[in-house]
């Protein structure tokens, strides 16, 4: 069973997953609009991801007996800079996501429940992956600057992300 302050941090943490998948979805369409569709379809991955993780603590909620509660959130940047400046956000998002996930760990052990501590290492072990591919794409969006050939073939090995 879960007590009521787990139940409330697993909630919050279901929150910015699925906040995670619209802001992903935001920066989509505004590389949808941009006709960089490579990065579109990355980010549409990743917005699909971010909802399965969200999904991973519904199910988590409701199989230790507590109750998954929806809470509205702020809507995300829908312009961006450029697509450097929407990879450099993703990594901050996903830095914040894994600071979010650290602590909710440490009040699983706080509480000695262990199932949440199990349940949550598969998170931050997700983490670790999460800003890793982020920050790849940042650096290479810092190696090539604004050269539209090489935007180009990003937008294309992007698109090419398996989902």
């Amino acid at each position: 069973m879960l007590s009521k302050k787990m139940s409330d941090a697993l909630n919050e943490q279901m929150k910015w997953e699925i906040y995670s998948g619209y802001l992903y979805m935001a920066m989509a369409a505004h590389f949808d609009s941009a006709n960089l569709p490579g990065f579109a379809t990355w980010m549409k991955l990743q917005a699909k991801e971010e909802w399965a993780h969200a999904m991973k603590f519904y199910e988590f909620i409701n199989e230790r007996g507590g109750r998954a509660v929806f809470h509205a959130f702020d809507q995300p940047p829908v312009e961006y800079a450029s697509p450097l400046a929407a990879f450099e956000m993703t990594l901050e998002h996903e830095k914040e996501v894994t600071a979010k996930i650290h602590r909710l760990y440490e009040l699983a052990v706080a509480e000695d429940d262990k199932p949440a501590q199990v349940f949550l290492h598969w998170f931050i072990e997700e983490q670790v992956e999460e800003e890793s591919t982020a920050d790849g794409i940042v650096e290479k969006l810092k190696m090539v600057g604004d050269a539209g050939h090489a935007i180009i073939m990003i937008d294309r090995e992007l698109g090419a992300r398996a989902g």
